[in-house]
């Protein structure tokens, strides 16, 4: 297992050497854990959340930074708690306890370490969901495979020029596909009923004025589409620090969301997730407890 210096920080691909132990790293946050929220979450795919919901954690800080996130505020650090890791362990018992159908690690990249210190400590009998961007180091996916069971990837961009106009990287396809390949290698889709238990679904958020760069990913993903199920995304909505990106200043259109769905289904690909144009709203934002 790899030994992760949090004075010379590689947990992620920044590999930015920050000395989290005093000071922030490229993902905005020091080696202390910060939670924005936990709570029974019931809007992700039927199959996370059915039920009572899924138990979502929401960490703060990012280390890949989209000017659009939608978690602005807790992405950038500017809301959140400071933890323990046996803390963390506390709040997986108290979801677990209110019925929680697993335990859901939204953005958990930068804190893998300290989250698998807490599952060392107290690891409830429920699935794990590994709920992240995509720009991920294999050394990290490896710590992270010993607590995960379900994979909730995002692949958000395919040109480089696009990755590098909203995040800053113009890695992001290169590293988030490898980082996938991974997941599905390690993960076979299992259901117990209609609850996903072990396996990977692959999200993709469609941009406005980016369906041909969905079209490549969606073309990606059918040459592994047996292996791992695919979330059309519909949701987004204007937020974030976008003022110098006029096109980001609306929601998609249905012609831009049909372009990508058609592209689906001319692929082949059967197993697939939904979401409607509808969820676009800001009322699906989080309201933060911290």
């Amino acid at each position: 297992m790899t030994n992760f210096d949090m004075r010379r920080c590689a947990v992620c691909p920044n590999a930015c050497g920050a000395d989290r132990t005093r000071f922030r790293g490229a993902c905005k946050s020091t080696q202390t854990l910060k939670i924005a929220k936990y709570y029974l979450h019931p809007y992700e795919e039927p199959c996370i959340s059915l039920g009572k919901g899924s138990g979502t954690v929401f960490f703060c800080g990012c280390s890949l930074g989209c000017v659009f996130c939608q978690n602005y505020e807790v992405s950038n650090d500017a809301v959140g708690k400071e933890i323990t890791p046996a803390q963390l362990a506390d709040i997986f018992r108290e979801l677990e306890d209110m019925g929680a159908e697993n335990i859901n690690l939204v953005n958990p990249t930068h804190y893998v370490p300290q989250i698998a210190e807490a599952f060392s400590i107290y690891k409830p009998n429920l699935p794990v969901v590994y709920n992240t961007h995509g720009y991920e180091t294999l050394p990290t996916l490896e710590l992270a495979d010993t607590f995960t069971d379900v994979y909730l990837p995002d692949v958000k961009y395919f040109s480089p020029k696009i990755s590098e106009r909203y995040t800053g990287k113009s890695n992001y396809f290169d590293v988030a596909h490898e980082a996938v390949e991974f997941m599905i290698k390690c993960r076979k889709t299992q259901f117990i009923g209609q609850k996903m238990v072990s396996g990977v679904i692959v999200r993709h958020l469609i941009l406005p004025l980016c369906t041909d760069d969905s079209k490549r990913i969606v073309e990606w993903f059918a040459t592994i589409k047996n292996d791992a199920y695919f979330s059309l995304m519909g949701q987004y909505t204007p937020y974030g620090n976008i003022q110098n990106f006029p096109e980001l200043q609306r929601k998609i259109t249905r012609r831009e969301y049909d372009k990508v769905f058609n592209c689906l289904m001319d692929n082949g690909v059967e197993n697939l997730f939904v979401q409607e144009l509808s969820s676009a709203d800001s009322s699906f934002i989080p309201k933060w407890d911290f």
